[in-house]
């Protein structure tokens, strides 16, 4: 999906093109976001800030997503938004920014902020196949390439079946925050045909090597995003693990 097979994962309020722009000499990928969509999302990011958090709030998000994705166009690296909304209605919008701007439009049912879980989005999604499943059916629908970012080791939630899932409902691609639960990796690798990209404390050569070794198909580098000595040694291990005969075209 991209090439190389390392993504800079999103990082609410931070994440943004010129974030992208510093990371395109180490990575192959950027996902910008999280980004509120929706009223209910937007409420509780107003209340994720009154509490001192960051997070994006500009007027019209939809245009936002725009404006920044444009702002890529002349940097070689594949973009992708996060995105968080408790309704589907904004959704295909979202998602028609995103394939027309040539970039993926990530679902966000990763966030557990407790804001976010009570206003019904964020991780609340990993626990609603349905509704999430139809979030990813209506960003398919528009031909945008769709990836979820989901977390491991929420109680009741059968990560390999709810990829299984995702996959049916029009997904490309599963972003993995595998916590402490590292192996889950391999469950979903085996469970579906979509390319994993795991994340959570990818950092050196030891840890690209056992998501590769679990079957990811890239890595995610979130906190330390913005510090080049890490990127660069993760570079290093990607290309040692995770090299591409032919780079797939974008």
């Amino acid at each position: 999906m991209f090439t190389p097979p390392l993504a800079l994962a999103s990082l609410s309020g931070e994440a943004d093109a010129e974030w992208a722009r510093a990371g395109a000499d180490y990575a192959g990928a950027a996902v910008l976001g999280g980004i509120a969509i929706d009223a209910e999302s937007r409420a509780a990011a107003r209340e994720l800030v009154a509490r001192d958090r960051t997070e994006f709030l500009p007027d019209d998000p939809i245009a936002f997503i725009d404006r920044q994705l444009a702002a890529l166009e002349d940097v070689p690296i594949q973009p992708a938004f996060n995105v968080r909304s408790a309704t589907p209605d904004p959704i295909p919008d979202a998602a028609r920014v995103c394939r027309d701007r040539d970039a993926f439009l990530e679902i966000n049912a990763h966030c557990r902020q407790d804001e976010l879980c009570a206003a019904g989005c964020g991780e609340t999604l990993l626990r609603d196949r349905e509704r999430l499943c139809d979030y990813v059916r209506r960003a398919a629908d528009t031909g945008a390439t769709v990836g979820v970012k989901v977390r491991a080791e929420v109680p009741g939630v059968d990560l390999p079946a709810l990829a299984a899932a995702i996959e049916t409902a029009g997904a490309d691609y599963l972003h993995v925050d595998a916590m402490d639960s590292e192996s889950i990796v391999r469950e979903i690798a085996a469970a579906t045909d979509l390319f994993v990209v795991a994340n959570n404390g990818v950092r050196d050569d030891a840890t690209v090597r056992e998501y590769v070794d679990y079957g990811a198909d890239a890595v995610s580098v979130g906190r330390p995003s913005d510090n080049p000595v890490v990127l660069e040694r993760v570079r290093e291990a990607v290309d040692r693990h995770l090299a591409l005969e032919e780079p797939p075209s974008r």
